[in-house]
């Protein structure tokens, strides 16, 4: 018997805005429709109302996790229109921002994927260093969440000596911890057999669905903006593309962890290579006539900004396509045919961002219209209490 379980707008597993509806033939989903629009916010029409200057605090605020990614993506796109470069030493700390963002994002995610599959030793690790990457943004820019480092032509604070040698201390310490959960997440094998070969995406669906970041890149997927597309100083800064082939939520998890590496590895480098000089340079109040679109590597996947100007000093329009948005469609394919328990693991997995919300699921019996309302805690423990059964997933060993 197949039956409809709608799941949102308010909604538990996902804490966020979003209307699922999961057609089921007993456990198994056969089905999915997502449904958008109750997170409209009306940012787009707004920056048509603000200037250039107080546009970049309103994209900031797109986002709470990366709000510099949004930043830096209008302001790199108005920097093309006003035809303006910031210098190298600015451009240094603007990325510098950027890497240490994706390891806020990344540590927080898989927190949040430890926690919804049982590990809540890894959940707490990852959560306590998130203290020392938001203690490093303060250290940066004066603010722990949205940052305000950017400006158009530049960053508006510098770094000294002093903060320099504090915060490649502290990049070192966030290395050697990240080294150490990779060693207990390969060596808890119920935590590998939770999330291996669940919500599988394969490399042939993950292009033809435009999947992105992560999500793409674990389905063995090597395409990443940062280097396909190189923006700012990401030319000249040395690092590696990570992917994985098991096409599932383990090698979203291992994709991840890769890419923190890769981010200190960053942070490294432009620390030990801070060019001097200025940080900012004088930007028009005007931008001339003309389009842009500005492409950027966020946390979550590529972030695209889209900005027209009519030779004022406000643009004419600006649209913002986020990441979560082009992961949705491939979703859907990955929820087919999974448990409607590994439905918090699978969303969860590609880090989706709309807002938060109630906590709340309604299951609807499509013959009778019966309704019950179950609570996340009901969902969870049915998810925590499901243990691997086959032995594929029994022998199942981490992709490293």
């Amino acid at each position: 018997m197949k039956y409809q379980v709608p799941i949102g707008p308010q909604h538990p597993a996902l804490k966020e805005p979003i209307s699922l509806r999961m057609t089921l033939e007993g456990e198994v989903i056969r089905d999915a429709d997502i449904r958008l629009g109750y997170n409209h916010r009306g940012v787009e029409k707004l920056a048509e109302q603000k200037n250039w200057t107080q546009n970049i605090y309103l994209t900031e605020r797109i986002c709470g996790i990366c709000s510099h990614s949004h930043s830096t993506c209008y302001v790199q796109g108005v920097e093309k229109l006003m035809e303006i470069e910031a210098p190298k030493r600015g451009q240094y700390i603007r990325y510098l921002v950027s890497e240490l963002e994706r390891v806020h994002s990344h540590l927080l995610w898989l927190g949040v994927a430890a926690h919804e599959a049982g590990f809540d030793s890894l959940f707490m690790y990852t959560w306590r260093d998130r203290e020392i990457v938001m203690d490093i943004l303060e250290t940066i820019s004066g603010n722990r969440v949205h940052y305000a480092i950017n400006t158009i032509g530049g960053v508006r604070r510098d770094l000294d000596d002093l903060q320099v040698k504090r915060i490649l201390g502290d990049i070192k310490t966030l290395w050697s911890r990240t080294d150490y959960y990779k060693k207990i997440s390969i060596g808890e094998p119920s935590f590998v057999a939770r999330l291996a070969d669940v919500g599988r995406l394969s490399k042939e669906d993950a292009i033809a669905l435009c999947a992105v970041g992560p999500t793409l890149r674990a389905s063995g997927v090597p395409q990443d903006i940062r280097r396909d597309d190189p923006y700012g100083i990401y030319a000249e800064v040395p690092f590696d593309v990570c992917t994985a082939d098991t096409c599932d939520v383990l090698g979203r998890a291992v994709v991840r962890i890769l890419e923190l590496f890769e981010s200190y590895k960053i942070c490294d480098f432009l620390l030990q290579n801070l060019p001097a000089g200025d940080i900012k340079v004088k930007a028009p109040r005007k931008a001339k006539p003309n389009e842009v679109v500005s492409r950027y590597e966020a946390p979550r996947g590529e972030n695209i900004h889209y900005i027209k100007s009519n030779g004022s000093d406000k643009p004419e329009r600006l649209k913002v396509r986020a990441p979560t948005l082009g992961n949705y469609a491939a979703t859907v394919a990955m929820l087919k045919n999974g448990f409607i328990a590994d439905i918090p693991l699978i969303f969860a997995a590609i880090d989706p961002c709309i807002c938060c919300a109630e906590r709340a699921v309604t299951l609807v019996d499509s013959r009778s219209g019966a309704e019950r309302v179950v609570r996340f805690s009901d969902l969870r423990a049915q998810a925590l209490g499901r243990r691997p059964s086959d032995s594929q997933k029994r022998n199942a060993v981490w992709p490293f």
